[in-house]
C-alpha cells in the first residue's frame, strides 16, 4: 500500500472516533453541550441598550409599547408636548444619527472597564437592526439614521481589542404584520419566523461571527413556533463559530431557566446561592432604565459600591455580571456612565485576581452576612470584604489555618499579620489606613494560601 494511503485508511476506520458529536435539535442533545471554557473564565461584560429607543429617550427602552401598545397617557402626554402631530414611531429613526459613533473610543472605554466580553442590541424589541438587514427594508441602520453598519463596526474595534463579542436578538418584535398575523393564529402559522428573525439570526452569525448570541423576546411563543432547537443545532454543528459560541437561554416561553446554555432566568436575576449550572446576571447602571433616558438622575444610578457589590456577590455564586449602559443617539455613552465603568476597571485592576477565572470556594459568604464574600483559584482562595474594620483586624471564621497559611492583601506589598481566632478561622491584622475626608473605595480582597 503507498503511504499515502494509510491517513485515508486511518481516516476511514478512525473517522467516527474523532468527529465532534453532532447536536440533534432537541434540547436534550442541546443542554448536553459542554460550554465553552471562555466564558465562566470572562467573569465580567458590559451590555450595550441602543436603537431607535434611544431618540425619545424618556421612560425606557419599551417606549413603543408603552407608548402605542399600552397607550399609557404619560407617554401620549410626553409625544403631544415635544413633537408634532401624527408623529409615528417611524419619524424618530431618522434622528437616530449614531453622528459622534466613535467604536474604538467605546472598546477602549470597555477595556479598562474591565469587560472581557461586550453585548451590543442588533434588534430589540422595536424590530430596527443595527446592521442592514435584507429582510428589514428601510428600517435598519444603513437605510435610515445612521447609515452606517452599527453591528461591523462595533465588532471591529471590540476584536482590535481583543475583547469578545456578543450579539444580542429579540425574536419578537411588538407591531410586525407578520408577528401580529402569527400571533392571531395562536402561532400555528410561522411567516414571521421564516421571513424574519430566523433569516436575521442565521445573517448575523454568518456575517459578524459572534462569541455569544444573546436571545430575548422569547417569552409569546413556543419553541415549536420559533424553531429555536434547529437554529442551535446549525449553530453548535456548522456554524462558523460552532465550537466557540455561547449562548443564553430566552428560546421559547418555557426555556428560561431551563434550556439553552447559560441562564439568565430574569433580568437582574440573583439566585442567592451556587447555582450548579452557569449563569449570568445582567445590571444596568440606570436603575429604571435599560436604554438611555436624558431625564434621569443622581439617585436613580447605581454607584460604584452598588456595582461592585453586585459583581462579588455575582461570581461568588458561580455567575456571571453583564454590565448596562445606554448610549444617546448620536453614539455618546455620558460621561456618568463611563465615571462608573471606570470605576470597575480600577477596582479590577487592584482586585481582578479573585474574580477573573475564578472558580466558586466551599463557602460563598463568611458566616451568612453579605460583606464578606469568598473566591478560588487553584490552591489560592480569596476572601473578598466590602466594609473596612472599624478595628483593622478581620475576621474570618470560615478557612482553616495550616502552619503553611499565608495572607496577603492584592494590591499590598508583603505578608499580613494573622492569628488563629479562639473559636476557628483566623483574624488577619490588615494594614493602616491613613483618615482621609475621601470615602474609601468599595471592596479590598485578602489573598489566603494554604488554608481549607
Amino acid at each position: 500500500m503507498a503511504a499515502g494511503g494509510l491517513p485515508w485508511l486511518l481516516a476511514a476506520v478512525l473517522g467516527p472516533v474523532w468527529a465532534a458529536p453532532r447536536y440533534q435539535p432537541d434540547w436534550a442533545s442541546l443542554d448536553a453541550r459542554p460550554l465553552p471554557a471562555w466564558f465562566d473564565q470572562a467573569k465580567v461584560g458590559v451590555f450595550v441598550h441602543w436603537g431607535v429607543f434611544s431618540v425619545p429617550a424618556w421612560g425606557s427602552e419599551w417606549f413603543w409599547w408603552h407608548w402605542r401598545g399600552e397607550h399609557r397617557p404619560d407617554y401620549e402626554r410626553f409625544v403631544q408636548r415635544r413633537y408634532p402631530p401624527d408623529t409615528t414611531y417611524a419619524d424618530f429613526a431618522p434622528h437616530f444619527t449614531a453622528h459622534d459613533f466613535q467604536p474604538r473610543e467605546w472598546a477602549q472605554l470597555f477595556q479598562r472597564a474591565g469587560a472581557r466580553y461586550v453585548v451590543l442590541t442588533t434588534k430589540h424589541h422595536e424590530g430596527f437592526t443595527n446592521w442592514g438587514s435584507s429582510v428589514s427594508w428601510n428600517w435598519n441602520s444603513l437605510d435610515i439614521g445612521p447609515h452606517r453598519d452599527l453591528v461591523g463596526e462595533l465588532g471591529e474595534a471590540l476584536r482590535e481589542s481583543n475583547i469578545r463579542y456578543g450579539l444580542y436578538h429579540s425574536l419578537l418584535e411588538w407591531f410586525n404584520p407578520l408577528y401580529l398575523a402569527d400571533k392571531e393564529s395562536d402561532f400555528k402559522t410561522q411567516n414571521f419566523v421564516l421571513k424574519k428573525t430566523m433569516p436575521e439570526l442565521y445573517d448575523l452569525v454568518l456575517k459578524y461571527k459572534p462569541d455569544l448570541i444573546w436571545s430575548d423576546g422569547d417569552w409569546e411563543a413556543p419553541e415549536s413556533y420559533w424553531n429555536s432547537t434547529s437554529f442551535l443545532a446549525w449553530l453548535y454543528n456548522d456554524s462558523p463559530v460552532k465550537d466557540t459560541v455561547v449562548v443564553n437561554d430566552r428560546w421559547c416561553n418555557n426555556c428560561s431557566c431551563h434550556h439553552g446554555g447559560f441562564y439568565n432566568c430574569a433580568d437582574k436575576y440573583k439566585p442567592g446561592t451556587l447555582l450548579t449550572h452557569k449563569w449570568e446576571m445582567c445590571s444596568s447602571i440606570d436603575k429604571l432604565s435599560w436604554g438611555y433616558r436624558s431625564n434621569m438622575n443622581i439617585a436613580e444610578l447605581m454607584d460604584e459600591a452598588s456595582i461592585i457589590e453586585e459583581l462579588v456577590q455575582t461570581v461568588s455564586f458561580g455567575g456571571n455580571y453583564l454590565l448596562n449602559v445606554g448610549p444617546t443617539k448620536e453614539g455618546v455613552i455620558v460621561p456618568i456612565f463611563q465615571e462608573r465603568l471606570l470605576a470597575l476597571g480600577r477596582w479590577l485592576d487592584t482586585n481582578g485576581e479573585a474574580i477573573y477565572e475564578s472558580k466558586p470556594w466551599r463557602v460563598q459568604m463568611e458566616n451568612s452576612t453579605d460583606t464578606v464574600w469568598y473566591t478560588s483559584k487553584g490552591p489560592a482562595v480569596y476572601a473578598i470584604f466590602l466594609i473596612w474594620p472599624q478595628d483593622n483586624v478581620l475576621k474570618l471564621s470560615s478557612p482553616t489555618s495550616s502552619p503553611a497559611t499565608q495572607v496577603t492583601m492584592l494590591g499590598f506589598a508583603g505578608t499580613l499579620k494573622w492569628q488563629k481566632s479562639p473559636g476557628k478561622g483566623l483574624l488577619i491584622t490588615l494594614p493602616y489606613m491613613l483618615p482621609s475626608p475621601l470615602p474609601p473605595q468599595s471592596g479590598w480582597t485578602v489573598k489566603l494560601e494554604g488554608v481549607k
